[in-house]
């Protein structure tokens, strides 16, 4: 029998997976919300672009923004917040999907965030990873996804990372 905290562990990685999944969405199609069509990964657009060109400051800006419009890093890109989106969702590969969500929170705080505008130390990216390391120490797949499934499937049983 499942407890409330379990629910509210596989609700988190339910809206988790879904805000790296939505970013996704909308940056291939072009939605209207974060991108509009025209900009759309679809239509010729670079997905990394808009936030390596203006949101990164500090100490690393400079890097960061030599990387907008790379190809091989909007694939990268799109790849990492499909793979996310989907691990968390469905609860499957939750590990595997939690720690490149980690990389991937970590790496944009090193864009934008050190001395971020809204508090001296914390932002949104920080919690987000936090609260992915708790998908990987827990099993935050079972609750609310396809984890247990996925657990016994044969696939899984040839590595621990693949749950």
């Amino acid at each position: 029998m499942k407890t409330t905290t379990q629910y509210f562990i596989g609700l988190l990685r339910l809206l988790m997976g879904f805000i790296f999944l939505w970013a996704f969405l909308d940056k291939t199609f072009g939605l209207g919300f974060a991108t509009s069509f025209e900009n759309a990964w679809l239509n010729g657009g670079s997905p990394t672009t808009g936030f390596l060109t203006h949101a990164t400051k500090g100490p690393f800006a400079e890097i960061f923004q030599s990387l907008a419009g790379n190809g091989l890093i909007d694939v990268l890109f799109m790849l990492g917040l499909l793979f996310v989106g989907v691990t968390l969702v469905f609860g499957i590969m939750v590990r595997l999907g939690s720690l490149a969500g980690v990389v991937m929170l970590a790496l944009m705080y090193l864009a934008s965030a050190i001395l971020p505008e809204n508090n001296p130390l914390i932002d949104d990216h920080i919690i987000y990873a936090i609260i992915m390391l708790l998908f990987i120490s827990s099993d935050a797949g079972s609750y609310l996804g396809l984890g247990k499934r996925w657990d016994n499937s044969s696939f899984v049983k040839i590595s621990a990372w693949f749950k």
